[in-house]
């Protein structure tokens, strides 16, 4: 069964509880779902009391129990496809029944009813918001029936939602329209003259936002009742949309790689070989490394799931000139890659290039440990090298890189592995910790460290704007979001040079990808100290002295011409 509950916090929590009592109730498994939009919802619920289950793992486990009717083979499969139909799912219609998981909103008797999705209530009650058909607190003067159980729909609750009204409008997100089809079918066999819309008026596919469920409502109503709308939404004085467009005017937000990820250099380095080699077949996978398909890179744009980037190149095995490359994350790796994709490149005998972006987490995610963290975990096994499970597999050439900010040596790594003459498959580890848990680790010690008054010393890197010469190549080549454009005073010099903020994390790679593409040598890094010690205060004192003294006698040398 499917729950897809109305996005309020105390209404989803309640449906974690209905969710195991429904399935406890119809002896079949319950699916919640929660909608991006319910994810963002805060707010607070009253919680209730632990319950201690009435089997545990441990009694499961002192009191085994088989039962072969439950093994799914046949002739038992059979007789729980019938089963679910002559006993499950009416045990669960009467559990929705008699608990009342389904909600009603409005009032009863109207001559039309809207039926929503759960997920969907709140865009509705908006949209009639915007009418003038419903409050902020969300009393509707249109009859609104909730699912927030969308399998099974129940027919007899349906049928009394719809008695006594002449048209009812389904909000249903996404195609084909299931549920609208199953209502129908519902009118239908009861011979019901409700005449019921929904992708007419709606559109078939793409997401509900506001405008577009606004625009629905409006349309059903215009048709369906018209004098229950104001006289302002019949004839309208503006024609332009209530809701407005905001593309054009809130610049745009891509997803991209965090400032000072260690995966950037790795296809800045991609980049530089795709300039000595030409283009290859990519194939990419799921995780952070996939916004490499954006600029500044578009590399891998071709995604078949988790864990399934190498497996997806197994089509693309022999008969060409240039090896394929395939990009996995360390997460994908133990997830499902190993199994998946690299045993069939070992016994596929597969020449293809993989890459394995290792960052030391699950760092899509939120920065779990997996098998190969570097972290102590008490209750989990990590510490365990990607390379050697390749080893283990059969995989000899792997080449393990622990400092991916070296693009030099990630760029003649991965021209190794295209050009060699080895056979068979070719992997590439490349390791570097995600930033993100870095920062959040070593932030706090160090603001400790200020406060304390001990030495810490931090890298920040800059931009000459005397050596800049405005080419941006150092922009195209990694995508930094410290690195942008500031322009410069001086008239002679049109273009904007780069410049990096305050930001930047200094991980260097802006100046390894300066380095490695020969770009200008106009990046630098500066140390910043924090409570340095005396020799080191006396030491800046006496170099600010000597500098100054040698920018002014530049100056005085400088030919100037009067106004």
């Amino acid at each position: 069964w499917l729950l897809d509950p109305r996005p309020s916090l105390p209404t989803m929590v309640k449906a974690v509880g209905d969710g195991f009592a429904l399935s406890e109730a119809s002896n079949t498994p319950v699916m919640l779902m929660v909608r991006i939009r319910s994810c963002h919802v805060t707010g607070s619920f009253q919680t209730r009391d632990n319950q201690r289950p009435p089997l545990s793992v441990r009694d499961a486990l002192s009191n085994p129990r088989s039962d072969f009717t439950r093994v799914v083979l046949p002739p038992m499969s059979f007789a729980h496809e019938q089963d679910k139909v002559k006993n499950r799912c009416p045990a669960a219609e009467r559990y929705i029944l008699d608990h009342k998981l389904n909600e009603h909103f409005g009032p009863r008797d109207a001559p039309v009813g809207i039926v929503v999705q759960g997920g969907m209530f709140n865009g509705v009650i908006r949209a009639l918001q915007q009418i003038g058909l419903a409050d902020i607190y969300g009393t509707s003067q249109v009859p609104i029936y909730v699912l927030n159980v969308t399998y099974p729909l129940i027919s007899s609750e349906f049928l009394a939602f719809c008695d006594g009204k002449q048209q009812v409008l389904v909000v249903e997100e996404g195609q084909p329209e299931f549920i609208e089809t199953q209502l129908g079918s519902f009118l239908y066999r009861a011979g019901s003259s409700v005449k019921l819309h929904g992708k007419g008026v709606l559109p078939m596919a793409g997401e509900y936002t506001g405008q577009v469920v606004l625009n629905g409502i409006t349309a059903f109503l215009k048709q369906a009742a018209p004098d229950m709308l104001p006289a302002v939404v019949r004839a309208p004085n503006q024609d332009r949309p209530q809701i407005p467009d905001l593309s054009k005017t809130v610049p745009i937000r891509p997803p991209g790689f965090c400032t000072g990820c260690p995966e950037r250099p790795i296809f800045s380095a991609m980049k530089l070989v795709e300039r000595e080699l030409g283009k290859h077949q990519i194939a990419a996978d799921i995780g952070c490394h996939l916004f490499a398909a954006l600029p500044p890179f578009e590399i891998g744009g071709a995604t078949m799931g988790y864990g399934l980037g190498p497996a997806a190149n197994g089509a693309f095995d022999g008969g060409g000139e240039k090896r394929p490359i395939a990009i996995i994350g360390d997460g994908g790796f133990w997830h499902n890659g190993l199994t998946s994709s690299f045993i069939n490149m070992a016994f596929n005998k597969s020449d293809g290039v993989a890459i394995i972006v290792d960052n030391f987490y699950s760092a899509a995610t939120g920065g779990q440990d997996i098998m190969s963290s570097r972290a102590d975990n008490a209750t989990k096994a990590t510490k365990n090298p990607i390379s050697k499970a390749l080893n283990g597999i059969g995989i000899t050439w792997v080449r393990q890189i622990d400092h991916t900010y070296d693009v030099k040596k990630m760029r003649d790594t991965l021209r190794e592995a295209l050009t060699t003459d080895a056979l068979g498959p070719h992997v590439i580890v490349a390791s570097s910790e995600c930033m993100l848990n870095k920062q959040r680790r070593e932030k706090p010690l160090r603001a400790v460290a200020i406060k304390e008054g001990r030495r810490v010393e931090a890298p920040r890197f800059g931009v000459d704007e005397d050596i800049c010469t405005g080419d941006h190549a150092c922009i195209r080549l990694s995508g930094c979001p410290s690195l942008s454009l500031k322009k410069l005073d001086d008239p002679l010099r049109d273009d904007p040079v780069a410049s990096i903020d305050q930001s930047c994390v200094g991980c260097g790679n802006c100046g390894e990808v300066a380095d490695a593409a020969v770009l200008c040598p106009s990046f630098y890094r500066a140390d910043v100290v924090h409570n340095p010690g005396p020799w080191e205060v006396r030491w800046a004192a006496f170099s600010a002295r000597v500098i100054g003294w040698l920018q002014a006698r530049r100056s005085a040398k400088r030919l100037e011409f009067g106004a």
